[in-house]
């Protein structure tokens, strides 16, 4: 019989999946200092831990084959969303215990609009990034993402 356990936060790069995995999400999201880190990575979704700096932003983005929600733990945002760079017309304020989903062929961003980190989760469905991937920095991330790391 397999065991099934509750972890505690653990330093960055360590991907639980495929493996079952039950944990506090919000003591890990809390806890996370780094821009990005990959939490959990199975077949079919991912989950990432984020940290966005005050005055920060995730970049603009889209995923044409992944949907993706969010779920703010901390902070307060801007969310953007739209059908091109230039049409994201869809503009709303969320905070602390709010959700945000992304249909998968959508522009989006995340602007950190508060004086603490903005801390959330992201699940994606399928998994978007490496297993185990950690982005330090936001600069890290997009040279990681671009291959000029």
């Amino acid at each position: 019989m397999q065991k099934y356990y509750i972890p505690k936060p653990q330093p960055a790069g360590i991907d639980y999946g495929p493996h079952p995995f039950t944990a506090d999400i919000n003591k890990f999201t809390l806890d996370n200092q780094y821009f990005r880190d990959v939490l959990w990575t199975g077949r079919q979704l991912q989950l990432t831990l984020m940290c966005i700096k005050p005055g920060e932003d995730i970049g603009l983005e889209i995923h044409p084959q992944t949907d993706q929600f969010l779920r703010i733990e901390q902070g307060q945002a801007l969310v953007l969303m739209g059908h091109g760079p230039q049409e994201l017309n869809y503009r709303q304020t969320a905070c602390e215990d709010f959700a945000i989903l992304i249909p998968a062929g959508t522009w989006h961003n995340i602007i950190n609009t508060g004086t603490c980190p903005l801390k959330l989760y992201s699940i994606y469905a399928p998994p978007n990034h490496p297993r185990g991937a950690v982005h330090p920095t936001k600069e890290i991330a997009e040279r990681m993402e671009h291959g000029k790391y």
